[in-house]
């Protein structure tokens, strides 16, 4: 229930990579993850398929200094800045890592095999050529903190007027999983990021819990179709908030580097 996109630890780590703090081999095994392999596909200069070691090198050789990350949705191309048809791969995937210092960009095609619980997770980066601009609806990391701040509180007052609780073993066992990685100390970035990125990532991702458990309860009290409405009226600007913010968080990195 813990919202880490794939695309998010593709950007940090590779941030990390460019900016010299990490190994390649270090920066490769913490994009993979629990994933079983990535691969790049269409990257300049390469006939093939390629390892995520190969393609970063080959990404730093082409130019690129940075990496951004894109969480769109419908009606919502956050972090993008065109072609179409990459726009259009990155909202059907719902992220895309774009590429600072090249017009280039990469959508994650996530493959499974195998039954539930023992699963063999493949994940293809499709590189694409995008276009140079400003990237859409990113906020500043201390407009994302106060964004999150405010739409929490106004979701909390909400969800417990219409009876929306974090209860049930389902609820329970997403909190404790939680809790148990906060407390063990996770790196949730990579070298290189500010304190204030982490913190904001933090809470972004402690939103994105809240909601997926409201979701998950089913209708809890709200039982009527006008507190069902009303429920997901609270929900849905907190989501775009707490996707802007992780955008934010996983950006900052760029943004640092960028100011100094």
């Amino acid at each position: 229930m813990l919202f880490e996109p794939r695309s998010g630890r593709l950007a940090a780590w590779g941030n990390a990579l460019l900016a010299g703090l990490v190994s390649p081999d270090e920066a490769a095994s913490s994009i993979v993850g629990e994933d079983a392999v990535h691969r790049v596909s269409g990257l300049p200069g390469e006939s093939g398929p390629v390892g995520l070691t190969l393609a970063l090198g080959r990404l730093r050789v082409l130019g690129v200094s940075g990496l951004r990350v894109a969480l769109p949705a419908p009606g919502h191309p956050l972090g993008l800045s065109g072609p179409a048809e990459f726009n259009a791969r990155a909202l059907e995937a719902e992220e895309a890592v774009v590429a600072v210092g090249a017009a280039l960009g990469l959508v994650p095609e996530v493959a499974e095999a195998g039954p539930a619980g023992d699963l063999h997770v493949s994940v293809t980066w499709h590189c694409l050529p995008v276009r140079e601009a400003p990237p859409a609806d990113v906020p500043s990391l201390g407009e994302a903190e106060r964004e999150l701040a405010e739409a929490l509180r106004e979701a909390t007052v909400v969800l417990t007027r219409l009876d929306v609780t974090g209860s049930g073993p389902v609820a329970d066992a997403a909190l404790s999983a939680y809790r148990a990685r906060a407390e063990a100390g996770r790196d949730v970035l990579a070298p290189g990021y500010p304190p204030r990125a982490v913190r904001v990532l933090a809470l972004a991702q402690r939103v994105d819990l809240m909601v997926s458990l409201a979701y998950a309860n089913g209708p809890g009290g709200a039982v009527a179709a006008s507190e069902m409405a009303a429920r997901s009226e609270a929900l849905r600007p907190v989501e775009r908030v707490a996707r802007r913010a992780l955008v934010a968080a996983y950006n900052a990195a760029v943004e640092e580097r960028g100011r100094g």
